[in-house]
């Protein structure tokens, strides 16, 4: 079973989407702030971790840059899912390393799912 690494603080969210990828087939881990995130990460090396960049403690873009910059976890891929829109977050997001970007107004659950599919199957 694929393990998701999810890091989003906002708990309804972080709660309905676990929920939803259970049910897809991935084992969920969760962190609610970006210390957590990253620690868990090295910990528990999962398959893909999808990313909030407004988090506690450690923003996505500072928890990003640690993953991709240490061996244990630089291989994991990243898929960001937010709600900043600027093309300059964007950008720098995928300049770090992240696979996609995803705003969250824009994808359905389904779609998200069809994304993480492509990039872990």
């Amino acid at each position: 079973m694929k393990k998701i690494l999810f890091i989003e603080d906002e708990a309804a969210l972080q709660e309905a989407f676990s929920g939803f990828l259970m049910s897809a087939g991935y084992k969920v881990i969760s962190a609610l702030d970006g210390e957590i995130g990253s620690r868990l990460a090295k910990d528990e090396k999962p398959d893909l971790i999808l990313l909030d960049l407004i988090l506690p403690k450690m923003n996505g873009f500072e928890v990003l840059k640690k993953l991709k910059g240490e061996d244990k976890t630089k291989d994991i891929p990243v898929i960001i899912l937010t709600n900043m829109e600027n093309i300059d977050d964007i950008n720098k997001a995928i300049n770090l390393g992240a696979k996609t970007y995803l705003v969250k107004t824009e994808y359905e659950l389904g779609e998200v799912i069809e994304k993480i599919k492509k990039i872990i199957e």
